[in-house]
């Protein structure tokens, strides 16, 4: 059996094994993803498959758990490259998968028992913190895949991680294949923009929403777009429906309007 068709078979086991939580990021170039959460702590092993896995070479990954040390990422990768070589031209997929999912529920188990705080780099929503009111833009879909934005005033780059914590509290949000977020924020004091975008995998399309966003001259805002992949390349498209998703939240919730003109925020007229 060939490498093409080993794959094949393996990613449809997979997936009816992990069924929401394993995405496939990009079918032609075999990129994939698998996302775990557990009491608000997120990871997301993400694989690229070679044309030669199996048979001669392992599948390249990143791993992402940002309330992780890195000496514990480091030693997961050791257990993964010991895997292969322990299983060289042999599927090793749901070894992986495994081994990351145990080190995981390792790590939140420990964090609960620990009396350490959290990692300065997790996103952490304390009780008393007040999220701001986030607004849902009407879903675009083209060739099956599915975009829509989400905004919300914000005026702190805390209440930025807020909003995103609270919107990964929605499953069908937080299984998305990516959710791209962009913001800007004015400090009145020093009188410049605090401004800053995600891509998360869809490579330069935060970059995109921020000029845009910088285009309009919105300000206190943060907007979000998640996008579902259906399976088909859209190609440059999608950074259009990004944008046009983007657009279409800032109209509807009157940070700018129709005619495309510069208008002010709420907190500003």
């Amino acid at each position: 059996m060939d490498n093409v068709t080993r794959q094949a078979e393996e990613i449809e086991a997979i997936s009816a094994i992990y069924g929401e939580d394993w995405r496939v990021i990009d079918e032609y170039s075999r990129v994939f993803s698998f996302g775990v959460t557990e009491s608000n702590q997120k990871l997301v092993f993400r694989l690229m498959l070679p044309p030669n896995y199996p048979s001669e070479k392992a599948p390249e990954f990143t791993i992402t758990a940002k309330y992780a040390k890195d000496s514990e990422i480091r030693e997961l990768e050791v257990k993964l490259k010991h895997i292969y070589q322990e299983n060289v031209g042999e599927c090793i997929l749901f070894l992986w998968i495994e081994t990351v999912r145990d080190f995981f529920l390792e790590i939140c188990a420990a964090q609960e028992t620990s009396d350490t705080p959290p990692y300065e780099d997790n996103v952490c929503v304390a009780q008393s913190d007040v999220v701001p009111v986030i607004k849902h833009g009407e879903a675009l879909t083209d060739r099956k895949s599915t975009f829509q934005s989400h905004l919300a005033e914000v005026h702190s780059v805390h209440e930025v991680k807020l909003v995103i914590s609270e919107l990964l509290k929605n499953r069908k949000i937080e299984h998305a294949t990516h959710n791209i977020s962009a913001y800007r924020i004015f400090d009145d004091e020093k009188s410049v923009f605090i401004q800053d975008c995600n891509d998360d995998g869809e490579t330069a399309a935060g970059g995109r929403m921020l000029h845009l966003m910088q285009i309009l001259n919105v300000r206190n805002v943060l907007v979000v777009v998640s996008r579902w992949y259906g399976g088909i390349q859209l190609g440059p498209d999608r950074f259009k429906h990004i944008n046009n998703v983007t657009r279409s939240v800032l109209v509807q919730e009157g940070f700018v309007n129709d005619s495309n003109k510069i208008k002010k925020t709420k907190n500003n007229k």
